[in-house]
């Protein structure tokens, strides 16, 4: 459903400017941003997107992955299509890679009102922004967002943090949550495999800090890229910069879309990155898409397991009152979130 965009200014004549993503698109007329979902019509900048969810279900918040935000919880997990990079290895390539302005519109008529309902029916806690980037359908998240709020529900964004600091404030009220992708710590890499810039990733992420979202960070380790020793300290000691209980998720690469020039990710590699995670100070390092590998929560002042995973399920949760029970250290996260009326 098309609706006027929000976060855009006219500028003389017909164009307009974006100022949702860090790509601060210029629009001419009839012309589509990088995201290929939004559109200027007659000086108007408009989404296409709005309400036509591609994916939704209902999922694991460990899925996203939030290991520290309401643990054991399941979340409302709704996507549209489009989005503002252009990776190369993308897994979720078949909706992310898909533009309006190629003539795909797809999805499902799902409005916001709606979407909420759906969390509350199936008992979920929160609402997650995800599969695609949630930027480039912000209208409908953020409309999503303020009436999941009303009703006691949790929002959280799974993003590339290319969102703009003017798009992160105007939706803080409502945004408890975000996982953010760190894809790499070199400019050439976001400039060759994403198309865009470190930078506004970093600064993204120290604001989402600042203004009291919870965070933590993943990043696809894919072989001959972004897994030199080097590169990953750099990531690791950027994140313990912003806060050594910030969780950083270390996942493994496989094969998809259009790069297949790495094989999949030796656990090895995966365990030295969790190893220079450590030396640098962070006290929650995980390994993802490998089942059975550091995946549980340890305290880190005793080193209890105060939570216990396989997969994507909690199979133990130890905690009391967000406390260690062997020493009672406070174990940093989101735990408890008023449920829905």
């Amino acid at each position: 459903m098309r609706k006027e965009a929000y976060l855009y200014k006219q500028e003389e004549g017909t164009d307009v400017s974006c100022f949702l993503c860090s790509h601060r698109c210029r629009v001419a007329e009839s012309k589509f941003g990088v995201c290929g979902v939004r559109q200027n019509r007659g000086g108007k900048l408009y989404t296409h997107v709005y309400g036509a969810a591609i994916a939704a279900h209902v999922d694991p918040i460990e899925k996203k992955p939030l290991y520290h935000f309401l643990p054991g919880s399941i979340s409302m997990s709704i996507a549209t299509i489009g989005c503002n990079f252009h990776c190369p290895f993308c897994q979720n390539w078949q909706i992310s890679q898909t533009r309006v302005e190629k003539g795909e519109i797809e999805g499902k008529k799902f409005p916001p009102q709606d979407v909420v309902a759906a969390a509350k029916k199936y008992d979920c806690r929160s609402i997650s922004y995800t599969y695609t980037e949630p930027t480039i359908f912000f209208e409908y998240a953020y409309d999503t967002a303020k009436i999941a709020r009303a009703e006691g529900l949790a929002n959280v964004f799974v993003t590339n943090g290319y969102m703009t600091a003017e798009a992160l404030r105007m939706i803080k009220p409502y945004l408890d949550a975000c996982n953010v992708d760190l894809k790499a710590f070199r400019e050439t890499f976001y400039k060759k495999m994403c198309g865009a810039k470190l930078q506004p990733v970093c600064d993204s992420i120290r604001l989402m800090k600042e203004l009291g979202i919870w965070v933590e960070v993943t990043t696809l380790v894919v072989p001959g890229q972004n897994d030199s020793d080097g590169e990953l300290r750099d990531i690791a000691r950027f994140i313990a910069g912003t806060g050594k209980d910030v969780p950083w998720h270390i996942s493994r690469y496989h094969p998809d879309y259009e790069f297949d020039g790495a094989p999949p990710t030796p656990i090895k590699t995966l365990r030295r990155a969790y190893g220079i995670g450590k030396e640098e100070g962070l006290n929650f390092v995980y390994i993802g898409n490998v089942v059975g590998e550091s995946e549980n929560t340890l305290c880190p002042s005793c080193g209890k397991t105060v939570i216990r995973r396989g997969g994507f399920s909690v199979s133990g949760l130890f905690l009391k009152d967000s406390s260690c029970p062997e020493c009672g250290a406070k174990i940093p996260g989101v735990f408890l979130f008023r449920l829905y009326k």
